[in-house]
């Protein structure tokens, strides 16, 4: 009965997984979501490494969940990087606090903690302090909203200074 337990207690944390003082989004509207972002910046992770053009493209899936198309250009290996996962909410769909799977039944946290009301610019954390994402619908982002996500991630105790600012110049 202990193991059960271990366990059952184990996936709720694995689906819950967001920073400690950050809160996901609400309402959160996943039709505007969808679509095609940039990369804008990103902790460094090694399924990222050396890539430049990075783009993130959600569509819904016929199950429901939410299909995630990351590509990239991998400038030392000289090519193109894609990784097919899926996503689903860890609960409330009007709650930006999602679980996404690239490996079958492994999930960690996508959590958009900030978005503007037009949906052209969000900051995503991981499960931890080790993952985050700056994401806009434009190769670039406006400085006031950069330095405003860049504020909230350093104050949930991100390290804003090991940001990789990800080359989106479209040129392979």
């Amino acid at each position: 009965m202990a193991t059960m337990t271990g366990i059952a207690l184990l996936s709720l944390i694995s689906c819950a997984s967001i920073p400690r003082g950050a809160v996901a989004v609400k309402p959160f509207d996943k039709e505007k979501y969808l679509g095609k972002w940039y990369e804008i910046a990103r902790m460094d992770f090694r399924f990222e490494r050396n890539l430049k053009n990075v783009t993130a493209t959600y569509s819904v899936n016929k199950d429901g969940t939410i299909k995630v198309d990351n590509q990239g250009y991998d400038y030392v290996v000289k090519e193109s990087k894609q990784a097919l996962g899926k996503a689903k909410f860890a609960g409330d769909p009007k709650e930006a606090k999602l679980k996404v799977s690239f490996f079958g039944p492994f999930y960690s946290g996508y959590n958009v903690i900030a978005l503007d009301g037009q949906y052209k610019y969000a900051l995503v954390a991981g499960k931890n302090l080790k993952y985050l994402w700056l994401l806009s619908r434009e190769t670039t982002i406006p400085e006031d909203i950069k330095q405003s996500y860049l504020k909230i991630a350093r104050d949930l105790g991100y390290d804003t200074s090991v940001l990789i600012w990800t080359e989106q110049d479209n040129k392979e």
